[in-house]
């Protein structure tokens, strides 16, 4: 299968600003999720500038092909609620989630703490670029107003449709008490450590990273970072750079390594590189630095490379898909990797809508998440990379913001421990998840914007539904409003996903049973048919953390 990211490298210019119709059962495996039949009836990277700093050389936009392979098969729905995994400790209840997630302990030790889940960091987007209000911070002025940084992402309507959750202007060391909370949000939702994409060897992105692995560590000693250079973005051709620049980072104690010392580098796009080149910046490590190595490299393209990466690599990864349908060939990838002697780290997604490279993935509402989630579950990956933390760039964050709350991160948490646990979480409380778009896939923006994202190869069709994830600890009655129109229906125990048809107006749901509403969700953001930019991610929203 291949991946469907590529960077270009920097461009090298500073930019000018300072302060930065038959219900078709397609269930996620053993999670018992009912998808509805819209699929088949469907016809349907600049870097932030730094804060107090001037801005920072960064990547342009990605983009690359998508592997398209068929949906998974559906396999038998497990009891909704199942034992609790032996040997964890759940954190007391009420809470935001459907389930008591084990603390952070007990899903890093035993079999759980083997079953390793990082998020992929992206520097150029930390909580805050210059520590303003969010009514008129960086990221509203210029990268969420297509008039922004002096308009030059006024053709595709502004770099970004989403950003990080706002936080409030902090004294002190605001980006270091920032990153420290970002530690912990990812550690609280069960996270082990973050991939940490190096676009740079030197300047505002080397020293964000840096800054990064202090807060990991002082916040949660046991929280990790996977060093990852950045192969279509670093400015060197030098195996002896490189192999300084990891040894200097590999020194923090935030830097992970394995049981048996050695330091984990998984660079991204890694068959940038020639098999030999890399040799030799393992060798230099050990050589030159007394560092030794565990490669883990990142493909765009495993099965073109497998082979010749295999005598150096302790495991592989590739970037994977971001369309529900185009997930099978992870199977694929996982069984190549162990037939090799080799872990994989398995990509797992919510979704993809890049303006400034006019292309999108058909997400599918949840579907690509909870798909992504059952192959890693399933196939038996021994790591997990959630594509991506916070590249706002992409639409692809699990991080909590703006448009999403924690909706996604949560999801991912209820994944996450069954990965690790091996056996599903109770259900002890009514949630109820809600998406979909505040637009039409074929509507056309008014507001001026030339450049319009289209599908991608490959991807599957656009489709116009809201989805109601239903976590219950038994059968309830939903009812559901999108715009004008109201429906009720049954919801079984467990996990259910109902698809209903997107109109305009507002969207909710309300879980009931036994006459008294046990959970109630909204989407506040209108659907219209006229917009003034395109914005095709899906927005979220959930009952357990009311707006």
């Amino acid at each position: 299968m291949t991946a469907h990211r590529r960077r270009c490298r920097p461009s090298g210019h500073r930019l000018a600003v300072l302060l930065g119709v038959l219900l078709l059962v397609c269930a996620a495996a053993a999670a018992g999720l009912a998808w509805d039949p819209f699929t088949a009836a469907a016809g349907q990277d600049t870097a932030a500038p730094a804060a107090g700093a001037p801005p920072a050389p960064g990547p342009s936009a990605r983009s690359g092909p998508v592997g398209q392979s068929p949906a998974p098969p559906s396999p038998a729905p497990p009891s909704p609620t199942p034992p609790a995994p032996s040997g964890t400790t759940a954190r007391p209840a009420p809470g935001p989630l459907p389930f008591d997630l084990p603390a952070p302990a007990a899903l890093r030790s035993g079999g759980a703490g083997r079953k390793l889940v990082f998020a992929h960091y992206f520097t150029p987007y930390p909580l805050s670029l210059d520590n303003a209000s969010a009514e008129a911070d960086y990221y509203t002025r210029n990268y969420l107003d297509p008039r922004g940084e002096d308009g030059k992402h006024q053709r595709y309507g502004g770099l970004l449709r989403d950003r990080p959750q706002p936080v409030p202007p902090r004294d002190g060391d605001w980006e270091y008490a920032n990153l420290r909370q970002e530690v912990r949000t990812a550690r609280d939702a069960g996270i082990d450590g973050f991939t940490l994409d190096l676009l740079s060897l030197t300047g505002k992105h080397r020293e964000r990273a840096e800054l990064l692995m202090r807060a990991a560590h002082e916040t949660d000693p046991a929280f990790k970072i996977m060093l990852m250079p950045d192969m279509t973005a670093l400015d060197t051709d030098d195996p002896t750079v490189l192999a300084d620049a990891l040894d200097a980072l590999g020194r923090n104690p935030a830097a992970h390594r394995l049981d048996d010392g050695r330091l984990v580098v998984s660079p991204f796009k890694a068959e940038q590189k020639s098999a030999d080149w890399w040799r030799r910046v393992l060798d230099l490590l050990d050589s030159r630095h007394g560092v030794r190595t565990a490669l883990v490299p990142l493909f765009l393209d495993l099965g073109a490379h497998a082979d010749a990466f295999a005598p150096l690599s302790h495991g592989f990864s590739e970037w994977g898909s971001r369309s529900h349908t185009g997930q099978q060939g992870a199977t694929d990838d996982v069984r190549r990797a162990h037939a090799k002697g080799r872990i994989w780290m398995q990509p797992v997604s919510v979704q993809d809508a890049r303006p400034n490279q006019g292309v999108y993935d058909e997400a599918g509402n949840t579907a690509t998440l909870r798909s992504t989630w059952t192959h890693a579950i399933e196939d038996g990956a021994d790591w997990v990379q959630l594509t991506t933390w916070n590249d706002y760039s992409e639409g692809s964050q699990f991080a909590p913001s703006q448009h999403n709350g924690h909706a996604y991160l949560d999801l991912t948490s209820y994944y996450l421990t069954r990965f690790k646990t091996g056996g599903w979480p109770p259900i002890v409380r009514d949630t109820l998840y809600l998406t979909g778009r505040t637009q039409f896939a074929a509507a056309v923006p008014t507001g001026g914007q030339s450049l319009l994202m289209s599908l991608r190869e490959g991807s599957a069709p656009a489709r116009d539904t809201v989805e109601v994830l239903s976590f219950l600890t038994g059968p309830a009655t939903v009812r559901s409003t999108v715009g004008p129109a109201v429906r009720e229906y049954p919801a079984p125990a467990g996990v259910h996903a109902e698809l209903l048809p997107l109109r305009p107006g507002t969207s909710s749901a309300e879980a009931a049973r036994g006459g008294k509403a046990t959970a109630r969700v909204e989407l506040p953001y209108p659907v219209d048919h006229q917009v003034p930019v395109q914005d095709l991610q899906y927005h979220a929203a959930t009952s357990g953390r009311p707006r």
